[in-house]
């Protein structure tokens, strides 16, 4: 059984694994968390597993911002689901959609829903801030 602590715990592994910036690290834990065909309702890759999009979600972001970190602000945890609010924050030193580096630091805010089943992640909303991220990074943003 699936207790909030349980869920606690592994969503607490998987954020240690995401700011220790080692893409393997994160890949291995990504792939021992999430159920393999987990659901993932945020706008990534078509086709792409939830495994697969959050991979190469953090690929493309520790290849634009090496030294990204993200911090907990808010955490609220209710029977099988975790709801937590994160502020991220980086300097893009690499290519990022698109974008050569431009040595700019940025600061922005996600928040998430995870819901697991059976001790492991079976599906994830997520509403991220790119408007903001984008701005910061010099982009015209309609």
């Amino acid at each position: 059984m699936t207790t909030p602590q349980t869920n606690k715990a592994v969503y607490k592994r998987l954020h240690d694994a995401i700011n220790s910036r080692d893409l393997e690290l994160i890949s291995r834990t990504v792939d021992g968390v999430f159920h393999p065909d987990a659901v993932f309702h945020v706008p990534g890759p078509v086709g792409a597993t939830a495994p697969e999009a959050v991979k190469g979600a953090w690929a493309m972001l520790l290849r634009g911002f090496p030294d990204i970190q993200v911090t907990v602000e808010d955490m609220i945890t209710e029977g099988d689901k975790i709801v937590f609010r994160t502020t991220v924050t980086g300097t893009h030193q690499g290519e990022y959609r698109s974008l050569a580096a431009t040595g700019r630091t940025i600061t922005y805010d996600e928040i998430f829903i995870i819901r697991f089943s059976e001790g492991r992640v079976a599906e994830v909303w997520g509403v991220v801030d790119v408007f903001t991220q984008r701005q910061q990074l010099g982009e015209r943003v309609p």
